[in-house]
């Protein structure tokens, strides 16, 4: 079965450029997820995709908590309606999280529109950013920075929610726009704890 609505070339059948590059997109589980192979007619691209997740997401400068981040993530894309996004990035909220009542509990409520049910303060104020970027970009101003610093936040840290955002609002787009399917994909970029 295809895994998406565009031609694509399974890692088996590569060798060259586009096998160096699908090597340095692999999941630490030694796959590649199929959101990249969708892209193997470009694999620059590919690439350049790859290495932004990775600096976004998966770096060690952040300051914010990594399971934070990632639920940034499925609220951007949970808003987007990318259900293949959404079921990767809960997996990892959840793995990093490590109990299963909060993950779903803070699900329910970013499914429902409705963070305060679980976030306060800062953390409340970010996510409300994350879904005024995706939802109303065009409305975004100045004044809703201030507030975001009125919370608590620091600007490395309201840059690191744009960016997440940011980033699924483009691979949201992709995966939608392209009708990228789970298929075989392991689920999750962590292992279980």
């Amino acid at each position: 079965m295809p895994i998406c609505w565009i031609k694509s070339i399974p890692p088996e059948e590569t060798d060259g450029h586009l096998r160096s590059v699908y090597n340095a997109v692999q999941t630490p589980h030694g796959t590649v997820d199929n959101v990249y192979q969708a892209q193997s007619l470009r694999p620059e691209t590919m690439q350049a995709h790859d290495n932004l997740y990775k600096s976004v997401l998966h770096c060690s400068d952040n300051t914010l908590p990594k399971e934070f981040l990632e639920t940034v993530a499925v609220y951007t894309s949970l808003l987007n309606g990318c259900d293949y996004a959404v079921t990767h990035h809960f997996t990892n909220m959840k793995r990093l999280i490590n109990n299963d009542s909060t993950s779903r509990t803070i699900l329910n409520a970013l499914k429902s529109g409705h963070p305060e049910e679980v976030f306060l303060g800062k953390q409340l104020e970010l996510l409300r950013y994350t879904e005024k970027l995706t939802c109303h970009p065009d409305l975004i101003a100045e004044s809703d920075i201030i507030s975001l610093r009125d919370t608590g936040a620091v600007d490395g840290e309201i840059l690191e929610v744009n960016q997440v955002c940011s980033l699924f609002n483009y691979a949201n787009r992709l995966i939608n726009g392209l009708g990228i399917k789970l298929g075989e994909d392991v689920i999750g970029y962590y292992a279980d704890h």
